[in-house]
C-alpha cells in the first residue's frame, strides 16, 4: 500500500487539489519529497550492484550523461570556404577537402586497374589455348589484391584535428597565409622586441608596466603627458620602433582609469609594411597582487598554450599571439602563459606549476574520453597563478597601423558587429 501511495506522489499531480488545508499540504509535500529521495538512492544503489559487476555499464552512462551546454550545440557555416570571417572548423575542413582528394585518386586507379584487367582479358582472349591453371592463380591472387586495396580505402581516416583543445597552427588555410604573408611566413620567427605604451595623457602606468612585464624583451615608454609636449601618433611611434628593431607595438588604452584596450600592431622585419593590426577590448583586469596567493613572476622565458581557437579568425589571433613570445621556452622556469578561448572570450592567465605525488584522496588524470590517463598516474601538478588576469576580445582586425594608418579597398580586415551575437550558439574565433 505503501509503494503504490508513493507513485502516486510520484506521479506529479499538484498538491493544491488534494486538499485546502495548509498544514495537510505541508505533510504531503515531506512526504512527497522524501518518497522522491528514496526512489533515486535505491536507483543508485541498484545502478551501483549493476556496474561492479560489468564497468562497461558505467563507461556507457558516463559517455552518455553529458551536459548540454552552449558550446556543444555550437553551429557552424555550412560552406567550403576558408577565408577570414567564415566560422567554419578549419581541422574539419581540411579533413574533408583530404577525402575527397582520397577519393578521387582511388576512383582514378580503380579506373587505371579496370583498363589494365580489359587490356588483360583481350590477351588471355588472344593466347587463350596457352591458358593453364597458374594463370587461374595469379588472377586470384590478384583479386585478393585489389580487394584488400579497396578495404584499405574504405577504412576512414582520422581526424587531423587534436584530441585536445590546444590550437594547432599547422592548419592555417593558403587563403589566410597569402592574406598575411608577414605574420604567416615559411621562415622562423625573429625573437620578439616589443615596445608597450599607452594613450595620449595615459594614466595607468603601473598596469601597462605590469602587461610588459608578461612579455619577454618587452619595453615600456610613456607618452608624455606635457601640455607643451608633442602628441606622437600611432603611427609616428611604430615607425620610431621599426627602425630601432622592435617587431610589435602594444597600446594599452583606458577608462576610468582602468584599462580597456589592447591594440597589437605587427611591425615585421625588414623591409616588410606593418600590420596587421589586431585591436581587443579588456575586460575583468586584476594586478598580480590582487590575487590571492600570487606568486612572483621571473626572467626566464615562459611556455604558451593557445586554447579553443578553430576558425580562421581564431587562428589569426592566435599567431597573432604566438608571435609576441619567443619560440623556445625555458622551462627551467616552469611558467606558462595560457590563452583559453571560449564563446570568444579569450581568458589571459599566468601560472607557475611543479610536479608533485598525488595524495590519496585525489583521483588520476583523466582524457577527454573520461578514461585515465597512461604515464601520468599518482602525478600531480600543483599551480601558483602569478599575473595579471584579464579576458579579451577582438574587436577589429585592420591591415595596417591600426584604423587610421591602415590604406586601401581592404584596410578593414574584420569588425565585430552586434547582430553577431544574435544566435548565442554563433561563436567567431
Amino acid at each position: 500500500m505503501g509503494s503504490s501511495r508513493a507513485k502516486r506522489l510520484l506521479s506529479g499531480g499538484s498538491l493544491s487539489l488534494k486538499t485546502s488545508n495548509k498544514i495537510v499540504r505541508q505533510q504531503l509535500y515531506i512526504k512527497q519529497k522524501k518518497a522522491v529521495g528514496k526512489a533515486r538512492h535505491e536507483e543508485r544503489h541498484r545502478r551501483r550492484k549493476e556496474e561492479a559487476k560489468d564497468p562497461e555499464l558505467r563507461r556507457r552512462r558516463l559517455e552518455k550523461n553529458q551536459p548540454a551546454s552552449i558550446d556543444k550545440k555550437r553551429i557552424w557555416d555550412d560552406v567550403d570556404d576558408d577565408s577570414l570571417g567564415a566560422v567554419v572548423d578549419v581541422a574539419e575542413v581540411k579533413r574533408r577537402r583530404l577525402e575527397r582528394a582520397e577519393a578521387a585518386a582511388a576512383a582514378e586507379a580503380d579506373a587505371a586497374m579496370g583498363t589494365a584487367d580489359v587490356e588483360k582479358e583481350k590477351d588471355d582472349d588472344v593466347d587463350s589455348m596457352l591458358g593453364s591453371d597458374d594463370d587461374e592463380e595469379d588472377n586470384e591472387k590478384g583479386d585478393e589484391e585489389t580487394e584488400q586495396m579497396q578495404r584499405q580505402r574504405a577504412q576512414r581516416q582520422p581526424s587531423i584535428a587534436p584530441s585536445t583543445t590546444s590550437t594547432n597552427l599547422d592548419l592555417t588555410p593558403d587563403s589566410l597565409a597569402a592574406q598575411f604573408k608577414y605574420l604567416f611566413s615559411d621562415e622562423p620567427p625573429p625573437m620578439p622586441k616589443i615596445l608597450v605604451t599607452t594613450g595620449i595623457n595615459g594614466t595607468i602606468h603601473k598596469e601597462a608596466q605590469e602587461i610588459a612585464a608578461l612579455l619577454p624583451n618587452a619595453t615600456y615608454i610613456r607618452r608624455s603627458a606635457h601640455r607643451y609636449a608633442h602628441k606622437y601618433s600611432v603611427r609616428e611611434i611604430a615607425k620610431f620602433a621599426k627602425n630601432r628593431g622592435y617587431t610589435a607595438l602594444l597600446v594599452v588604452h583606458e577608462d576610468l582609469k582602468r584599462p580597456s584596450q589592447l591594440s597589437v600592431c605587427h611591425l615585421n622585419s625588414g623591409d616588410a609594411p606593418p600590420g596587421p593590426t589586431l585591436t581587443y577590448t579588456i575586460r575583468n583586469y586584476l594586478p598580480g597582487k590582487a590575487i590571492p596567493g600570487h606568486g612572483n613572476a621571473t626572467n626566464h622565458y615562459p611556455e604558451l598554450l593557445l586554447n579553443g581557437f578553430k576558425t580562421p579568425l581564431g587562428l589569426l589571433a592566435a599567431k597573432s599571439m604566438h608571435m609576441l613570445f619567443p619560440p623556445q621556452p625555458e622551462l627551467a622556469g616552469r611558467q606558462v602563459v595560457t590563452l583559453h578561448n571560449q564563446r570568444d572570450y579569450i581568458f589571459f592567465r599566468r601560472h607557475r606549476y611543479v610536479f608533485r605525488e598525488a595524495r590519496p584522496t585525489e583521483k588520476n588524470v583523466v582524457g577527454a574520453d573520461g578514461r585515465e590517463m597512461e604515464g601520468v598516474k599518482g602525478i600531480r601538478a600543483g599551480l601558483q597563478e602569478i599575473g595579471p588576469r584579464m579576458t579579451l576580445k577582438l574587436r577589429r582586425v585592420d591591415k595596417g597601423i591600426g584604423r587610421a594608418g591602415s590604406e586601401g579597398d581592404d584596410a578593414l580586415k574584420w569588425e565585430w558587429k552586434a547582430k553577431m551575437e544574435k544566435k548565442r550558439t554563433r561563436f567567431n574565433l
